[in-house]
C-alpha cells in the first residue's frame, strides 16, 4: 500500500486499541493510597524525563536533518513540560527537591524504545504512537483535575502540554509518510506501534493493580 494508505490504516488501528486505555472500560480495583493531583503529577515527572531522554538519544544517533529537528523540538517541549509540572507541584506545596523521578530506573516502555534502531520504527513507536497515547491519557487527567476542582492543573495540560503532544504526533505522521514507503518498512513500523501500545496497556494494568492509578498523565 502507499505511505498515505499505511499511515491512515495504522492510525485507525491505533485508535481502536487506544480505547482500551479508557479507565471507564477497565475494572477499577481498590485504591491502596491517595489518588490525587500531586501524586499523579509525580508520575508525570517520570514520564516527561523519559520522553526527554529517549528523544535526545535518538537525535544524536540520527543522520537525517529533518528527523533531528523534529526530535530537537520534542526534547525541548518535554523538558519544558517537566519544568512546568515541577513548578505546579511547588505551587501545591510539594518539595520537588526531594523527588527523584528515575529512582526506580528506566521503565519498560523506555527500555523498549531504546532498542529501536531504525528511523521508521522510532517514529512509529515514539512520536506517532506514544504521543497518541499521551493525548488520550492527558485528556483523562484533565477531566480528573476538573472533577476534583483543580482548574489550574487542568489548564496547564489543556492549554500547553496537550497541544504540544498533538504536535509531536503530527510530526510523527509527516515523518511516517516519508519513511514508511516499502512493505518491509511498514511491517516494522506496525510491529513497533503494536508493541508500544501493548507495553502501555501492561503498565496501566500494573498501575491499576498496585496503586489504583488510572488517570496518570502521559508525556
Amino acid at each position: 500500500m502507499t505511505a498515505e494508505e499505511f499511515v491512515a490504516k495504522l492510525d485507525a488501528d491505533n485508535q481502536v486499541l487506544l480505547r482500551g486505555l479508557d479507565p471507564d472500560a477497565t475494572l477499577k480495583p481498590e485504591i491502596q493510597g491517595p489518588l490525587n493531583v500531586p501524586n499523579l503529577l509525580k508520575v508525570a515527572l517520570r514520564n516527561e524525563i523519559e520522553a526527554t531522554e529517549i528523544a535526545a538519544r535518538w537525535l544524536v544517533t540520527s543522520d537525517d536533518v529533518e528527523v533531528k529537528l523534529a526530535l530537537a523540538r520534542q526534547v525541548g517541549d518535554e523538558a519544558k513540560h517537566y519544568r512546568l509540572i515541577a513548578e505546579r507541584l511547588r505551587q501545591l506545596g510539594i518539595d520537588t527537591t526531594t523527588i527523584d523521578p528515575l529512582a526506580g530506573g528506566w521503565g519498560p516502555l523506555f527500555r523498549y524504545l531504546d532498542t529501536l534502531s531504525t528511523t521508521v520504527e522510532r517514529v512509529a513507536a515514539g512520536q506517532f504512537t506514544r504521543e497518541a497515547i499521551a493525548v488520550v491519557k492527558n485528556r483523562q487527567f484533565i477531566e480528573f483535575c476538573e472533577r476534583v476542582g483543580d482548574r489550574e492543573t487542568a489548564a496547564l495540560y489543556r492549554d500547553t502540554i496537550e497541544p504540544d503532544e498533538r504536535y509531536h504526533h503530527e510530526l510523527g505522521r509527516r515523518l511516517l509518510l516519508r519513511f514508511a514507503v516499502s512493505a518491509d518498512a511498514q511491517a516494522v513500523a506496525t510491529a513497533a506501534a503494536r508493541r508500544t501500545l501493548a507495553l502501555a496497556e501492561e503498565l496501566q494494568q500494573k498501575a491499576l493493580a498496585t496503586v489504583g492509578i488510572h488517570h496518570a498523565p502521559g508525556c
